[in-house]
């Protein structure tokens, strides 16, 4: 789908990058995740606005074919997750309240053919996302319970606990905070005033809740196993509505998640990875073993070669909070799940026998070419899909039917929704253009944005290093890339060695203790491609990235002096001691094949790989972005490479986030995007767009 810009109109002249960042920033959409009725002609959407330094959210109900849309909640709220009755003529939500925010969401049901919606439950703690039982008379949802796992004193009020007794290193999550509660299974009836039925206890978490179609049993993910804290392996079980005993009923050699039961019932369908601690480039897939437990699972597409239910890594796919990746499925005799191919996320079909719960032929991608999807709803042979298309900012994507290789495809079963992208007439206009840079390791798939009528022209360049390693840049560029191009930047996102969708092989070349060894030759060598083909001036040169990405960035900033200007956020300085600073530390070295500081060895190995080992040689002028409650990768580890660079009298500045955990950048408080955006354009263009000395 080539990208609307019939309906887009450059912005009036901006004052600066404060102005331009404000106005993006508070004008911008996000579509959070979707559902589609059974009768597939209606879907219902929640859909993100700010509001002041907050934000809204609201479900929509959206007509198909024609995409017409209206509000179906209001009020200051954050309505998220709507989940479409059996019958089609309810729905149930979770609603936060902005203003109380030390209550959890509490699950709600309205009527879609009129009325307010009501409480359906409102645990203690919070709801997760429903599930409607096939008979539309129940609702399935997780939820925190007591007692608390760690709290010692202080749990009969709001105030602080006298103490965490930490014996487990699972005791937080970025974004989250302490899990001091385990979260487990809720059956409530749908009518006003029903108790909540709790189905699971023990020392687990319940995820992906999903009925069985005989509506008698739920089926669910959890970790049950004795070491589990330090060698997670999610496996699926069945519990009886009523309550009761809680069977495995499949298992892979890795994680597997996201069960689905086959309309049927005879069949269960998860997303996995057959390998036991799987690395980084272990590619999740589609696997099928009989409901009740008791068989082999079978690979439905075991050469496919690309990852099964993974994201790009891009600003504009980081805003959901409903991810739906699948696998979901079309009839007896098809599952359609997301997957990731060089920068795209497509849903694609796969064939399965009804009667073996195996492969009946080759997997296909369904809709349009240029999507980067990632919810997914599918009603027998109807699909839609929240995504980005081309440079479009992420609408309502309902594709043609699940069709079976051979027959004529349909590209669209209606329009795609003006719901989400409409806000970015305040956006300056861009140009997506793709090269397939020369690499040591082989050609690196690069999307280069530019302000329009500059081809050919030589412009300042900036390198923006996606997060992971392991995600990948599309076609839709993040927010940052369509600031920096309206200020007359040619921004570069590479998918270097180590990134999704490119194989195996590719995603491989980073494990093992090689972090700033092959990851950055490729983005020099794009550099090098894009001075030689006369896009780059080779003297105005910057690096930017988050997460891993703000890793790089500190390490091109050390270990070269081609770069004028680097902007790191939320970074990895010492992987020595990030191991136990951050929330997913010992567990992503091991997938990562990073090292561990268990052994003299391991240390070397650790700050061979860290930018603090090169802080002597660090010169370019450097801006650290930290959420200030990250605890992925956490202020304890870049504040020491802002002190050494301080004390060396290094151009180096530090900037906090109050409140904010990993992804403030998408989701954090306008003000502090609307901050982190200004800062990041004003610090390139001071040493940029200034006259080279």
């Amino acid at each position: 789908m080539a990208p609307d810009r019939s309906r887009r109109t450059a912005p009036a002249p901006m004052a600066g990058a404060a102005l331009l960042a404000e106005r993006a920033i508070r004008s911008q959409v996000v579509l959070e995740g979707h559902d589609l009725a059974p009768s597939a002609d209606l879907a219902v959407v929640g859909r993100r606005t700010t509001h002041g330094d907050g934000y809204r959210s609201h479900c929509w109900r959206v007509e198909l074919p024609s995409g017409r849309a209206r509000p179906l909640t209001r009020g200051p709220v954050r309505d998220t997750v709507p989940r479409i009755s059996p019958d089609g003529r309810r729905l149930a939500f979770l609603r936060a309240l902005p203003d109380r925010p030390d209550d959890g969401p509490r699950l709600m049901v309205l009527d879609l053919r009129g009325g307010e919606p009501w409480v359906a439950a409102r645990p203690p703690h919070g709801a997760g996302a429903p599930a409607w039982s096939p008979d539309g008379g129940r609702l399935a949802f997780t939820a925190p319970v007591d007692p608390p796992r760690f709290i010692v004193g202080g749990t009969a009020s709001r105030r602080s606990p006298t103490a965490r007794r930490i014996t487990r290193i699972d005791w937080r999550l970025d974004g989250v905070g302490h899990l001091d509660r385990r979260a487990h299974l809720f059956v409530v009836r749908v009518h006003e005033g029903a108790r909540p039925r709790q189905l699971t206890r023990g020392d687990f978490d319940v995820r992906d809740p999903v009925w069985a179609p005989d509506g008698a049993t739920l089926v669910f993910a959890a970790d049950r196993g004795p070491d589990s804290e330090q060698h997670p392996r999610s496996t699926i079980w069945r519990v009886p509505d009523g309550g009761g005993e809680v069977r495995e009923v499949l298992a892979l050699a890795g994680p597997a998640a996201a069960p689905a039961v086959s309309p049927d019932g005879r069949w269960l369908a998860v997303i996995g990875t057959d390998e036991e601690d799987p690395p980084d480039d272990a590619l999740p897939g589609i696997f099928v073993g009989p409901a009740g437990g008791g068989g082999i699972p079978q690979a439905l597409a075991p050469a496919l070669d690309r990852p099964v239910g993974v994201f790009a890594d891009t600003d504009l796919a980081g805003w959901t909070s409903d991810p739906r990746p699948g696998p979901a499925w079309s009839g007896d005799d098809g599952l359609v799940a997301l997957v990731t191919s060089r920068g795209r996320t497509r849903p694609w079909r796969f064939p399965v026998d009804p009667a073996t719960g195996g492969p009946a032929g080759p997997p296909h991608p369904l809709g349009p070419a240029d999507q980067l999807a990632w919810s997914l709803a599918v009603q027998g042979p109807a699909v839609t899909v929240i995504a980005a298309c081309g440079d479009r900012a992420p609408e309502l994507l309902p594709i043609g039917p699940a069709e079976s290789p051979g027959t004529a495809p349909t590209p669209f079963a209606g329009r795609p929704t003006r719901l989400g992208s409409s806000w970015q007439r305040y956006l300056p206009p861009v140009a997506v253009d793709e090269l397939e840079a020369p690499g040591p390791g082989g050609p690196i798939h690069t999307f280069v944005v530019s302000p329009p009528g500059t081809s050919g022209h030589s412009l300042p360049l900036v390198v923006d290093v996606h997060g992971g390693p392991v995600g990948a840049w599309g076609p839709t560029p993040p927010l940052e890339a369509y600031l920096l191009a309206g200020r007359g930047y040619r921004v570069a996102l590479p998918n270097i060695r180590g990134s999704a969708g490119y194989g195996r092989t590719w995603t491989a070349a980073l494990l093992g203790g090689r972090w700033g060894d092959v990851d950055a030759a490729d983005v020099h060598a794009v550099v090098d491609h894009c001075c030689a083909a006369g896009l780059a001036s080779a003297d105005r040169l910057g690096v930017i990235g988050l997460s891993y990405g703000g890793f790089l960035t500190q390490w091109l900033a050390a270990t070269s002096p081609r770069f004028r200007a680097a902007v790191a956020e939320n970074g990895v300085t010492n992987q020595v001691s990030a191991f136990a600073n951050s929330d997913t530390g010992p567990l992503y070295n091991r997938s990562a094949r990073l090292g561990s500081p268990l052994t003299a060895a391991g240390v070397a190995t650790l700050w061979r790989q860290s930018p603090l080992a090169h802080v002597e040689d660090l010169r370019t002028p450097l801006l650290m972005l930290q959420g200030e409650a990250d605890l992925r990768c956490p202020p304890q580890d870049n504040e020491q490479l802002f002190i050494a660079l301080r004390l060396l009298g290094r151009t180096v500045e530090y900037i906090l986030y109050p409140e904010e955990s990993h992804t403030y950048m998408a989701t954090g408080r306008p003000d502090r995007r609307i901050d982190r955006m200004t800062r990041l354009v004003e610090w390139l263009d001071r040493y940029l767009m200034a006259t080279p000395g």
